[in-house]
């Protein structure tokens, strides 16, 4: 993989594709649907729902914590997830705003 020159890019480009990135794989869209529908759940009840191996939820999981999109919740030995509605409602506004000026732009 080639080394990506993010420092010439502003910031809100780099969360654009750092979020985009995160939701383009159809698994991790699966789990934070899983995740959103079911507060409070842990990997092995995202291996029984969407059917991927143990450790390549966990890799997934990773690349969603990255984003910060996920909350986790320590009870026992388990952690639980849930979604970080602050950060969904950050990604939110920073894609929509995205899309909206794009297409103003392109009207002019």
């Amino acid at each position: 993989m080639g080394f990506t020159k993010k420092h010439i890019f502003n910031t809100q480009q780099n969360q654009i594709a750092n979020f985009t990135k995160m939701i383009g794989h159809p698994a991790r869209v699966s789990i934070i649907q899983h995740i959103s529908l079911n507060k409070n759940c842990n990997c092995n009840a995202l291996v029984e729902a969407i059917g991927l191996a143990q450790p390549t939820i966990s890799q997934h999981l990773s690349e969603i914590k990255k984003t910060g999109l996920l909350k986790q919740t320590v009870k026992g030995k388990n952690l639980f997830y849930s979604i970080n509605q602050n950060k969904l409602n950050e990604c939110r506004r920073l894609i929509n705003d995205f899309f909206v000026k794009t297409q103003v732009n392109c009207c002019k």
